[in-house]
This record gives C-alpha cells, structure tokens and sequence, in this order.
C-alpha cells in the first residue's frame, strides 16, 4: 500500500478522521516553512499538502493569494518546492505529501520531470486543482504507480461525473464542501451531508476528505462526521499572516494543528 492507504487504513481502524493540512510552500520564506511543516506534523497532522506558489491562483481566496506572493517574493519555485519535500521526508517516513500544484508550474517543469523528482523525494501524491480528467493523460499518462492522483469533486458535480472523476484517482477524493473559493465562510452542514453522501455511493471505496471553510475546531468536529477527513488551508494560511513578526510562528501553527486534530477524535 501507498503511505496515503496505509495512513487511511490506519486511522479507520481506530476510529478516527485525518486531519490533511495546506501550507503554501515557502511561506514566508523557506526556512520558516520548513519549520511550520514540521511542527504541524509533529503536532498530530496526518497528510501534509505543500501548494506550489502560483502568480494566479485562480481557485484560491485572497488569504492564500497573499500567501503565494509571498513565497515567489522569498525565491520559491516547484523545484524548491521538491527540495522541502525532500528535507521533510528524511524526518517523518510515514506521514504522506502530496504537492498541491495548477498545471503551468508542472508543465514549465516537464510532467516526466515532474514525476521522477517528485517520487524521488519522497512525495506521495500530487493533486493538480485546474487540470480535469478528460486534459490530465498527457501529464499522467507515461507515470507509474508512484504518485496518488488526487481529484476535486464540487458540491455541483453530478453523480454519474462523480464517478468518472473517483474511477480516475487514487489516495483519496477531495470533496469541495462549497462553491467559490478556499477560505468562504458559512459551512451548511445539511448540504454537505448530502453531498459526502452522493459521493460515497460513487467513489469505488476512496476515502473522502472535505475542504475549504474549515476554519475552527468546531467546525472540523461537525464536517469530520461525513468524511473520512478533513482539509484545513486557508485557516492555517491566515494565522501564518498574522505571526509574521512571531519567533514563535512555527509553534503557533503546530499549537492550532493539534487543537483541529483533538477536535476529529472521535
């Protein structure tokens, strides 16, 4: 099994959700992301995403945007990116990365490219957030079983792409809990319900992690209960905003990532 099934198989048997979270790479620099990634997995953290820092994040909401410009301000790139993959992965062998990247950062990379230095740094698996299934065989189709593909389904998705999308993915489906873009407000938890529903019925057994919204302890704790985790960015994101001047900014954001994880277990 891949370190993504291994960590949901895990957490299923004893009964409890993963707590995935994004930091954009680099943010604010490269040395202080290091250290917020690892104390976000020394905290309780289960799947680390690293976003590449992008010049239009089209997806993305102004706290992320921010945060991306800051990193590309500080020199970071994919190639860095993979560097961070690469560090983090000597210190933590079991905890899965998957790089969360728009296609233009892979593509000026080279998709070949992209994949051997990706798997060789230790990188679990790669979720490209503007790249559909019907466009992604020219990035995927020469790759081999080194790297979960993770795909988005959005609360407007219907049930049959639903299943088109999971039968093309692999490690776990990230299920958009709204429309709009990373960091809105106002989580309805009837229509997520609904939603986690329809995809349960189509994703042939991948697990389901809910994103974007998640901002609190509380709300993670009522948004876990559909999901077999959940995904916390922008929260994450804005609280490094905020700690620019902290020495002690890594611990803050470790301090945050535990509360979130004590509020899933169950």
């Amino acid at each position: 099994m891949s370190r993504i099934e291994e960590t949901f198989s895990r957490l299923r048997a004893k009964g409890e959700k993963a707590l995935v979270g994004f930091i954009t790479a680099g943010d604010p620099d490269l040395g202080r992301s290091l250290e917020i990634a690892r104390q976000m997995c020394r905290s309780g953290l289960d799947l680390l995403e690293l976003g590449v820092p992008f010049s239009d994040p089209t997806a993305d909401g102004p706290v992320i945007q921010r945060s991306s410009a800051r990193a590309l301000d500080a020199g970071m790139n994919l190639e860095s990116v993979i560097g961070m993959v690469r560090s983090l992965r000597r210190e933590f062998s079991s905890i899965p990365i998957v790089i969360f990247s728009y296609y233009n950062p892979i593509l000026a990379y080279g998709a070949d490219e992209f994949y051997r230095d990706a798997v060789a740094a230790g990188a679990d698996g790669t979720l490209v957030v503007d790249l559909p299934p019907e466009e992604s065989d020219e990035l995927t189709g020469e790759w081999g079983n080194g790297l979960d593909f993770i795909r988005v389904v959005a609360p407007t998705t219907p049930t049959g792409r639903m299943a088109r999308i999971a039968s093309n993915a692999s490690g776990f489906i990230y299920l958009v809990s709204m429309t709009g873009i990373t960091g809105s407000g106002g989580l309805n938890r009837e229509e997520i319900a609904r939603v986690a529903q329809d995809l349960r019925n189509n994703c042939h057994g991948l697990p389901i992690c809910i994103g974007f919204g998640i901002s609190t302890p509380d709300d993670a704790a009522k948004v876990s209960e559909f999901a077999d985790g959940i995904v916390v960015g922008s929260a994450f994101e804005r609280l490094i905003e905020s700690s620019l001047e902290d020495e002690n900014i890594a611990g803050k954001v470790g301090e945050y990532a535990a509360r979130l994880k004590n509020a899933i277990v169950h």
